[in-house]
């Protein structure tokens, strides 16, 4: 099974860099209006609408979990290389779990993370965290 997104965007070519950093790919498709990405690793389909109006997502967040905190550092590592502007948390309380993860923005403004869950907790989250919106 993998999961499929279609998400507008404002600039098709500013988002399709993002995508291509971020997912370690090149689009299957790409046409003046539309680009899609297939990714085993994640396993996702994600398409690319053009669009001048963007749906804004508020407090909408989207992941991509790694195995270990190695694998994040590794992320972190690659798109901080490849330009990105990065939000780190290091060990924070995050919706009951510990938690590293990288925070990014699409150029329409939607939040994705790369994490790993350390641990399970009883805690919601620490002061002060949780750039998730939640």
């Amino acid at each position: 099974m993998k999961t499929h997104l279609n998400l507008r965007t404002n600039n098709l070519q500013q988002s399709v860099a993002f995508y291509r950093t971020l997912l370690r790919r090149e689009p299957e498709k790409q046409f003046g209006d539309y680009a899609l990405f297939i990714a085993e690793d994640p396993s996702i389909e994600l398409a690319l609408d053009a669009d001048d109006r963007p749906v804004r997502t508020g407090s909408a967040h989207y992941g991509l979990v790694v195995q270990d905190a190695r694998s994040v550092d590794d992320e972190i590592e690659r798109l901080q290389a490849d330009g990105f502007q990065l939000e780190i948390e290091r060990e924070e309380t995050c919706c009951y779990a510990k938690q590293t993860k990288a925070w990014a923005n699409d150029p329409d403004g939607r939040r994705w993370e790369i994490y790993t869950v350390l641990e399970e907790t009883a805690d919601r989250e620490e002061a002060g965290c949780c750039n998730c919106g939640c």
